[in-house]
């Protein structure tokens, strides 16, 4: 008889105490809510509570994700590995041609962007979807997969939330389910939120200049979607009677378009 397994189970129980138990289920579910509550009433709120709500929305999130401890590897913000998955900013992009080139056919495209603005918009907007990536993966998928009884069932659920935030949007509530399902997949399978971005600011551009405005009111969701009326399509300036496009006023204002109120997919 080994005389040390007695010595060696007691001091097996300490170690396995010390061991940091995961997030509970109900605390879980109560961030999520949360989080959840905080972003709907900010997409349906006037500014400027608007842009406070969103504050301490994205606030709530960014803490909580803190306090799960969670890696940057997990939580997809590691560079390592992006190499294997740049196919799915490939593939975007030819997808967002392919939608483009139709759009020129049916004569539905728009050139939303016509000066230099225009990579510092995309910059910006990729920024914004970098930050919606986060909120979908890392807050609301990593939850998810906690809670649901099979990863399928949270790919769905967090897919399912994402189009639930894109209301009352007909084009956006579509599209943002179709994508929140392809966006989390990939992001367990790869746990790259940089790439993903990328991919999700070609896609949302595509929309933007395919499809004509009476469907999407510039790509808002909330309350901004109720408000929105399209603009004129022309008006005089100076007196040369010089035309300005709507795409010139789309442009004008392109940049402070990435709001909690103006949200875009």
């Amino acid at each position: 008889m080994d005389v040390t397994q007695p010595i060696l189970r007691s001091a097996a129980i300490p170690l396995a105490r010390a061991k940091p138990s995961s997030p509970s289920r109900s605390r879980d579910l109560a961030e999520l809510w949360i989080g959840f509550f905080l972003v709907l009433l900010a997409l349906w709120c006037e500014r400027p509570v608007q842009l406070i709500v969103g504050a301490i929305a994205f606030a709530w999130m960014l803490l909580a994700t803190v306090r799960s401890r969670a890696s940057a590897a997990e939580l997809g913000l590691s560079f390592s590995g992006t190499r294997r998955c740049l196919w799915i900013v490939g593939v975007a992009a030819l997808l967002a041609a392919s939608g483009v080139w139709i759009a020129v056919r049916e004569h539905t495209f728009r050139a939303v962007f016509r000066h230099y603005a225009v990579a510092w918009s995309f910059l910006a907007y990729i920024v914004w979807a970098l930050l919606q990536q986060f909120i979908l993966q890392d807050f609301f998928l990593l939850r998810l997969l906690r809670i649901a009884p099979a990863r399928s069932a949270a790919v769905l659920a967090a897919a399912v939330l994402f189009a639930v935030a894109h209301i009352p949007n007909p084009l956006l509530i579509v599209a943002t389910l179709v994508w929140g399902v392809a966006a989390c997949a990939l992001f367990l399978r790869y746990r790259n939120l940089y790439v993903l971005a990328i991919a999700h600011a070609i896609f949302g551009m595509c929309l933007a200049v395919t499809i004509p405005n009476a469907l999407h009111h510039d790509m808002r969701v909330g309350l901004g979607y109720l408000h929105w009326h399209p603009a004129p399509a022309q008006h005089q300036r100076n007196h040369n009677n010089q035309i300005v496009s709507t795409d010139a006023c789309v442009m004008a204002d392109a940049t402070s378009r990435c709001s909690w109120r103006q949200a875009r997919p």
